[in-house]
């Protein structure tokens, strides 16, 4: 495996990362997949292009709206689409359910506010590539690790070291001993899903960069999923490592078997790890979740 590909492989699992991070929180905290994730992620970054395309903002203040427009979002899909459910404890079948079609209304949102057209961020950067020692990095690629890097671990250390961090994984392991405990369960749900939306808004943007923008740019939160069960549904670290990992693989593919191929091994490879080790490899138990 030449450096070239693992470099690119690196560039592209960190935003899967991003993706399967988000998709954990939610998962973590309310036992389900919340399949408007990737909605979630179109809305944000268009909100994000039109931004810069009124303003000319550089980079950074374009991923800050974007991350911020995508946690206020999220904020109200939760109210609106999944605070009942919570409240009555109901089937994880409904939240299913009901975060299709919330994802579906934002993809609507979208398309009638765009339309089907595609769009092309404003360029930010001065040089597309970076070449050294005969290595040749996109630009956009390197910052896109960068920034999930940054992302990933402020993520952990907020998880880890703060009292909100600490409520977050009290909920997700239980939440009824949690309330009882003092914690304020519907709030530590809305911080969920207010980190859960910011990571939308931040990959958003990268994707829309690499790539392009288009109502169902969404669809790439497949990705995120399969990274989730490879890593371990529910456990972040795991998503991470599961993300790197079908970054690392799908790059190879790209590379020696062509881009046609790749998303057929993705699926491949996780209805293996379905079949052979369900519980992914940081080992998450999935007996109780959907």
């Amino acid at each position: 495996m030449s450096l070239q590909i693992i470099i690119n492989g690196l560039a592209l699992g960190s935003v899967y990362a991003l993706i399967a991070t988000g998709f954990s929180l939610i998962f973590n905290v309310l036992k389900f997949s919340n399949f408007s994730h990737g909605a979630l992620m179109t809305l944000s970054a268009f909100i994000g292009y039109f931004v810069s395309v009124a303003t000319g903002w550089k980079l950074i203040p374009v991923i800050a709206v974007s991350m911020l427009a995508g946690g206020l979002i999220a904020l109200i899909g939760e109210f609106v689409a999944f605070r009942k459910i919570t409240i009555r404890n109901t089937s994880p079948v409904y939240f299913f359910v009901s975060s299709i079609t919330l994802g579906t209304l934002y993809e609507g949102i979208v398309t009638i506010w765009v339309g089907p057209n595609f769009y092309n961020f404003p360029r930010f950067f001065k040089s597309s590539v970076i070449r050294f020692s005969g290595l040749v990095v996109s630009t956009s690629d390197l910052i896109m690790f960068i920034s999930s890097v940054i992302a990933l671990v402020l993520l952990v250390l907020l998880i880890q070291k703060t009292r909100l961090g600490r409520a977050l994984r009290s909920v997700s392991f239980d939440r009824d001993t949690a309330g009882l405990m003092g914690i304020n369960v519907f709030g530590t749900i809305q911080f969920a899903f207010l980190l859960s939306g910011a990571l939308a808004g931040l990959a958003g943007v990268f994707l829309g960069i690499n790539y392009t923008l288009f109502p169902q740019l969404g669809n790439l939160v497949v990705k995120g999923f399969i990274a989730s069960v490879i890593g371990g549904l529910g456990s972040i670290s795991g998503a991470v490592i599961g993300a790197v990992l079908l970054g690392l693989i799908e790059t190879l593919l790209i590379n020696f078997v062509g881009s046609g191929y790749a998303p057929v091994f993705s699926f491949v490879i996780m209805l293996v790890f379905l079949l052979v080790r369900p519980q992914g490899i940081a080992g998450s138990n999935i007996q109780e979740k959907a």
